[in-house]
C-alpha cells in the first residue's frame, strides 16, 4: 500500500501527516530516505526516526490454485467450500470467484480494501483464462468472442452484450480470452450462446499474478514484487475513478 497510508493504519497519525513527515525525509524505507507515494509492504522496514513502523494487523494476500468442485462460498454448510479447502491459520476470504466447475488461481487475501478495489466492475481489472470446448474453435468463433457475445440473463429476462475483449487460438478445441468484466459464469455463456459447450476452464492470471507452475490445490503467499505491483494496479484505478468523477 502507499506508504502514507501504511504509516496511518498503524495508528501514528493521519495521511496527511504522514505525508509531511515523508516530505520532512523523516521516514525511512529499508534504511534508505522514503519518497512521497512510494509503495510498502509488511516486509519492509519502515521507520520515523529510529522507531520502527508495523501495521496493525499483517495483509495476507494468497494465491490459491482452486481445484474444480470446491466452491467459492463462506457458506459452511457447504462441505467444498473454499474456506474449510483452504484451512488457513488467519481469516482470509476471495477476490473475485470461480465457479464450481472452474479451476485455476484465486486470490485470498484478509484486506478488504483490496477484496473492494479488485471487485469493482468500473475498474475493469485484466482475468485471463485457458478454455476448452467441445468443438473446433474456428476463426469467426473467435472474432465473435473478440467483438461481444448477446447472452441472456435468465434471472432479469434481459439481454447483456459482453464488453470486447482479447482472444485468440490455442489449439484445435483450445484458445485463451482475456475478460475485463465478471459476469455470472460469463465464459461459458458467451461459448453457449455460439453453440459451444465448455468441458474445462482455466484461470491462468488475475490482474499481475499468474497461476505459473503451480499445481491443483497448492497456496502460496504473493512475492514482495507481485505485492507491490498488485497494490498499484489497484490503487491507481482508485485514483483515475476518483479523478474522473470531480
Amino acid at each position: 500500500m502507499r506508504l502514507n497510508k501504511y504509516i496511518s493504519e498503524a495508528g501514528i497519525c493521519s495521511r496527511r501527516e504522514a505525508d509531511r513527515l515523508i516530505e520532512s525525509g523523516r521516514v525511512t524505507v529499508d534504511g534508505k530516505r522514503a519518497e512521497p507515494g512510494m509503495q510498502v509492504t509488511d516486509e519492509n522496514d519502515v521507520r520515523i526516526g529510529k522507531k520502527q513502523i508495523k501495521s496493525k494487523d499483517e495483509k495476507i494476500v494468497l494465491a490459491v490454485y482452486k481445484p474444480a468442485g470446491v466452491v467459492c462460498t463462506e457458506d459452511m454448510r457447504e462441505k467444498k467450500n473454499i474456506i474449510r479447502f483452504l484451512n488457513y491459520p488467519v481469516r482470509v476470504t476471495y477476490a473475485g470467484r470461480l465457479d464450481k466447475d472452474s479451476e485455476g488461481l484465486l486470490i485470498m487475501t484478509n484486506d478488504g480494501e483490496l477484496i473492494n478495489a479488485m471487485m469493482r466492475a468500473r475498474y475493469r481489472h485484466e482475468k485471463e483464462y485457458k478454455v476448452t470446448v467441445n468443438r473446433p474453435v474456428t476463426d469467426e468463433f473467435i472474432g465473435k468472442l473478440k467483438i461481444g457475445v448477446r447472452i441472456r440473463d435468465k434471472e432479469k429476462g434481459l439481454d447483456t452484450v459482453t464488453l470486447p475483449c482479447r482472444a485468440w487460438k490455442d489449439g484445435k478445441y483450445t484458445f485463451s480470452i482475456v475478460l475485463t468484466q465478471g459476469l455470472n459464469r460469463q465464459i461459458r455463456r458467451m461459448c453457449e450462446a455460439l453453440g459451444y459447450k465448455v468441458t474445462k476452464l482455466l484461470r491462468v492470471r488475475v490482474l499481475n499474478i499468474e497461476l505459473g507452475n503451480m499445481k491443483s490445490g497448492e497456496i502460496r503467499r504473493l512475492t514482495k514484487q507481485e505485492l507491490k505491483e498488485i497494490y498499484e494496479q489497484t490503487e491507481s484505478r482508485q485514483d483515475e475513478g476518483a479523478g474522473g468523477a470531480s
